[in-house]
C-alpha cells in the first residue's frame, strides 16, 4: 500500500520559504513587476505557469519573449513538448533544484506566476500519491460519457465525502483523481492531504498577489486576448498540431488553446472562439483569485486602475525586507 510518510517535504517547504514569489490572475500585470522587482533584488525568476513549461506555446501564454528573459535570467520555460504530460511533482522537483543552483550563486530567487497548485506545492509540500492507473482513468470516463458525470461525483461521496464536498461535480478530472486514489491505496485522498493542508502566516512568507479590481482585471483580460489573437494564437495552434498532430492532455486544456482547437476542427465559428475563450479567460482568473484568497501565505497588493509596475515592485520591495522570513 502506498505510504504517505515516504514523501516527507518539511525541507523542501523550508527552501521555498526563502524565495520571494509574485502571484496573480491572469493578466493582472505579473510579468511587467516581476522584471521590475528581480532587478531591485538582484534575482533571477522561476516560472511559476503550468502552460509555460511547454515549448511552442508562447502567444496563448503569453510566455516572456527574447527581451524580457534577456533582461532577467528566466527558468522553468519552454521544458517540455507540448505533446508530453508534465506533473506537479515534476514541476516541484525541477524547481527546487533550480532553487539551489540560483542561491549558491548568490543571487535571489522570485517566482513569478498563476498556477495556484505550483504554489501550494512549493510552500506547503505535497502529496504525491500513487503514479496514474490510466486504464482506471479510461474506464471512468467512458461511464461519464454513457451516464452523465453526476453518477461520479456520487461515487466519490460514498467513498470520500470530505473530498466531494470540495469538488464541484463538474471537476471531472479531479473527482476521478481522488477515485483512482482511493481504489490504489485504500484510503481516502482527502484523509492523505490533510497534513499539507496547513500553511505558513504572510507575515512569515514573501507571497504576494496582484489584485485589480473585477471591472479593470475584464478590461486588461479583454486587451490581452485581443493580441494574442492578433499575434497570430490560431496559426500558433495549427503550427503546434501539425507539428504533434494532437496536444497532450494538459497542453490541449489550456486556456485559448482549446478554444482554437474547436475552431481549427470546424466546432466553433471564429466569433464563438473569440468569444469563448474571454468567457473562460475570466472565469479562469476568479479561481485564482479564490484561490490565492484562501492560502495564508498569501499577501494582496491592490493596485488601481492607473498600474505603475515600478511603483508595485518597491511596494513589494519594501513590504518583503521588513520581514524576518522564518
Amino acid at each position: 500500500m502506498y505510504n504517505a510518510a515516504e514523501h516527507d517535504n518539511k525541507t523542501n517547504v523550508q527552501l521555498a520559504l526563502s524565495c520571494w514569489f509574485l502571484t496573480g490572475a491572469t493578466a493582472s500585470g505579473k510579468s511587467q513587476t516581476s522584471l521590475e522587482l528581480a532587478e531591485k533584488l538582484n534575482a533571477e525568476i522561476i516560472s511559476l505557469d503550468s502552460m509555460a513549461i511547454y515549448r511552442g506555446m508562447d502567444i496563448g501564454t503569453a510566455k516572456p519573449g527574447k527581451a524580457e528573459q534577456a533582461r532577467v535570467p528566466h527558468h522553468l520555460i519552454d521544458v517540455v513538448e507540448p505533446a508530453e504530460q508534465f506533473s506537479v511533482s515534476q514541476y516541484r522537483d525541477a524547481a527546487l533544484e533550480k532553487v539551489q543552483q540560483i542561491q549558491s550563486d548568490g543571487k535571489q530567487v522570485l517566482f513569478v506566476g498563476g498556477t495556484a497548485l505550483y504554489l501550494k506545492a512549493l510552500l506547503r509540500g505535497m502529496f504525491d500519491g500513487p503514479p496514474a492507473d490510466w486504464d482506471f482513468r479510461k474506464q471512468i470516463e467512458a461511464e461519464v460519457a454513457e451516464s452523465g458525470g453526476e453518477i461520479l461525483h456520487q461515487r466519490l461521496e460514498m467513498v470520500d465525502p470530505v473530498a466531494a464536498s470540495n469538488l464541484h461535480p463538474n471537476d471531472h478530472r479531479r473527482i476521478i483523481r481522488a477515485l483512482e486514489v482511493y481504489k490504489t491505496t485504500g484510503e481516502p485522498i482527502s484523509h492523505l492531504q490533510m497534513e499539507f493542508d496547513e500553511g505558513n502566516t504572510a507575515e512569515n512568507c514573501r507571497v504576494f498577489t496582484i489584485r485589480h479590481d473585477r471591472a479593470v482585471l475584464h478590461e486588461r483580460i479583454e486587451g490581452r486576448i485581443e493580441s494574442m489573437f492578433e499575434a497570430g494564437l490560431v496559426d500558433e495552434v495549427q503550427t503546434l498540431l501539425e507539428t504533434w498532430n494532437a496536444l497532450g492532455h494538459t497542453a490541449s486544456q489550456a486556456v485559448g488553446y482549446r478554444e482554437v482547437i474547436d475552431f481549427l476542427n470546424g466546432e466553433k465559428s471564429q466569433q464563438e472562439m473569440v468569444e469563448q475563450v474571454k468567457i473562460r479567460t475570466r472565469r479562469f482568473a476568479r479561481h485564482q483569485e479564490t484561490w490565492f484568497r484562501g492560502m495564508s501565505e498569501c499577501e494582496i497588493i491592490d493596485i488601481d486602475k492607473d498600474f505603475d509596475p515600478i511603483q508595485v515592485a518597491e511596494l513589494i520591495l519594501e513590504k518583503g525586507q521588513a520581514r524576518t522570513v522564518s
